[in-house]
């Protein structure tokens, strides 16, 4: 199926998204979305004519657990709801730590890369073949930006997205800007990755902007589209003509004549390449051979470590660059402090300028363990249990601001110290 050209939809755009010209299909965050009901404008699209195809973020299909049905159904319900002719998500793992290790589930509010070994392939293919058997429609997998790598890796980024395709029959959404990053962060050569990866595979692409900082580029998906992501989509197009490509745009938007112009210099890319229309077919794949649970386990311990020292503040694991975890870590707090100022606009209002530096400070020591809603209910409660902030009114609105959303009356010491055994017991 051909897509076309599309930008992501978002409602902070809503309205410049339907005013652009040329639109053939969006894309829409699916955990964004109720299950039973459309947001007005994407109603019109689709009334319209205009594709809308999901896209989830919070699966962790590449996580050491068997991906939750609840997820796996919500999932599914949004793509009957669009009548998409696709779903996608992502290779990563969003979470870690539980049952097989022993210790409290920690969330990472992002998108982890998965070690690139045999082991890891292994639970990600058996997660993959579950997902597409609890889908109504196919699914497409995302390769995503990463600030740090895995000790010991067996395969590269191609080669293991080509053995992932082989061995479920996944499609691909190839993220040009996320095999940047990974140029620029890890060495990695995008044209390399393109020639090793089945392109005929290839659902559709995506193109974002970021930035580069101290050597680091950031996937931000806050600014303009740049040259090099570009040159990486005309290598793509040399290869292969893809059925769609995507616009990514999530913070600081521009005016619509910007995502235009962008919209524009994508098309013009496309319009130079010289790669022949992919032609993907439902293929047959090998029986799936049942992962091993020590496998599982031996995945997890390894995630459950990389993810505790990026938000818990444990000793980095073995093998993995310090100081690229300190960046990741910082930017994994970094975003849970925007997110949570998006999910819950009174916090920031409230505490003032003080926001930010009270809620790092609040990240640094507690790990996010639920969403990003849950979150903020928990940093009001810890300011709280510390008797802050110290302007009275202030603290007033803060307490009838946690009390309307989580609790009859605010936290008191007793509070604290209950939870707090209990954390203690959680974690043995």
């Amino acid at each position: 199926m051909r897509l076309g050209i599309g930008i992501g939809w978002r409602p902070e755009i809503a309205d410049e998204v339907e005013a652009l010209p040329g639109i053939d299909w969006v894309e829409a965050v699916a955990e964004n979305l109720c299950a039973d009901h459309l947001p007005d404008s994407l109603v019109r699209l689709r009334e319209r004519g205009v594709t809308v195809v999901p896209h989830g973020v919070s699966l962790g299909l590449g996580g050491a657990d068997r991906p939750d049905p609840g997820r796996l159904a919500d999932l599914a319900a949004r793509a009957t709801l669009l009548g998409a002719p696709l779903v996608t998500e992502h290779i990563a793992f969003v979470r870690a730590g539980g049952a097989r290790t022993g210790s409290p589930v920690l969330e990472a509010g992002h998108l982890l890369p998965v070690a690139r070994t045999r082991a890891a392939l292994d639970v990600l293919c058996e997660n993959v073949r579950i997902a597409q058997d609890a889908l109504p429609v196919p699914l497409a997998l995302e390769n995503i930006a990463a600030l740090i790598s895995w000790p010991g890796e067996e395969l590269t980024e191609g080669q293991f997205l080509a053995e992932l395709v082989e061995r479920t029959g996944v499609r691909l959404l190839i993220d040009v800007a996320n095999l940047h990053t990974n140029h620029v962060n890890r060495g990695e050569d995008p044209a390399t990755a393109l020639d090793e990866l089945p392109v005929e595979a290839i659902a559709y692409v995506h193109v974002a902007g970021g930035v580069e900082k101290d050597g680091v580029w950031h996937d931000t998906h806050a600014h303009p589209v740049t040259a090099p992501v570009l040159d990486v989509l005309a290598e793509l197009r040399s290869r292969v003509d893809p059925p769609g490509v995507l616009l990514e745009r999530d913070d600081a938007f521009p005016p619509a004549g910007e995502l235009a112009g962008e919209l524009d210099a994508i098309r013009g890319t496309l319009a130079e390449g010289r790669g022949a229309s992919a032609a993907w077919a439902a293929q047959e794949v090998p029986p799936a051979v049942p992962v091993a649970e020590s496998v599982r386990d031996g995945v997890a311990v390894a995630q459950t470590a990389l993810l505790s020292a990026l938000v818990a503040g444990t000793p980095a694991p073995k093998g993995f660059d310090r100081q690229r975890l300190r960046v990741q870590s910082r930017a994994l707090a970094a975003k849970r402090a925007d997110v949570v100022a998006k999910v819950a606009p009174e916090l920031p209002e409230i505490l003032g300028s003080g926001y930010r530096e009270a809620f790092l400070a609040y990240a640094g020591a507690r790990p996010m363990t639920a969403g990003y809603r849950r979150d903020a209910l928990d940093f009001a409660e810890h300011l709280l249990v510390a008797d802050r902030p110290e302007d009275d009114a202030a603290r007033r609105r803060l307490t009838h601001w946690w009390r309307d959303r989580a609790a009859p009356r605010p936290p008191g010491r007793t509070t604290r110290l209950v939870r707090a055994a209990r954390s203690v017991l959680a974690g043995r």
